[in-house]
């Protein structure tokens, strides 16, 4: 059963499927070494690499694991990162969480409001019971973005992730649809709290599906 990548506006984004059109700016990202500091794998090196990313959120929709979207500015139109929520199991009515943004966007909350909207949709549209994320324990503004959203931290990870031989340790993070509570304002349930929003919550699909795509 495929899934139809949606198109969620907020108050300042624009939530889109992914466009052949976006393989600089997501190369961009990918190949940023601060960017990507509390990722799960290294910082891309060839423009194939988002070639292939953009080929996989396309299987993700064909056969209906979840949804990877593109993230832009509604102000002007610039693609800041991109949000997901990936291997989703219809029986256990459960999914993962994960997201990329580039530096210039930290610090607006930005991805908290795309967050919003991705999970809304997701508890609508899939009739969601469970959300997971995992995050980098180095990566508080992403943990703080978590917990705004109303994930509770449930365990650690230990030394789950080498990358360039650096050994980290990753936090698990779960919603329940019964502690959802979507805000009727993305923007100024954000400013209420704490400045965050780094980089990313790692997209445990994004590495295995984003280099190897049907047929690739």
């Amino acid at each position: 059963m495929s899934l139809p990548a949606p198109t969620l506006p907020t108050a300042r984004l624009r939530l889109r499927p992914f466009d052949d059109a976006d393989a600089d700016a997501l190369f961009a990202l990918h190949s940023s070494a601060h960017v990507l500091r509390y990722w799960d794998s290294p910082p891309w090196s060839e423009r194939g690499r988002a070639e292939r990313f953009i080929a996989a959120c396309r299987q993700m929709a064909d056969e209906g694991t979840g949804a990877r979207l593109a993230v832009d500015r509604t102000s002007d139109g610039a693609f800041i990162g991109w949000c997901s929520l990936n291997q989703w199991n219809p029986e256990y009515r459960s999914a993962s969480m994960g997201y990329c943004y580039n530096e210039a966007a930290w610090g607006h909350g930005y991805g908290t409001e795309a967050a919003r909207a991705l999970l809304q949709w997701a508890f609508d549209t899939l009739d969601l019971n469970r959300v997971q994320a995992e995050a980098d324990t180095r990566n508080v503004a992403s943990a703080r973005v978590l917990e705004k959203l109303g994930f509770v931290r449930e365990g650690t990870l230990r030394e789950d992730c080498i990358v360039n031989g650096e050994v980290s340790d990753s936090w698990v993070y779960g919603l329940l649809r019964r502690d959802w509570r979507p805000s009727p304002d993305p923007v100024r349930s954000w400013y209420g709290g704490a400045q965050g929003d780094d980089a990313g919550v790692r997209d445990s699909a994004a590495v295995r599906e984003g280099d190897h795509p049907a047929g690739g």
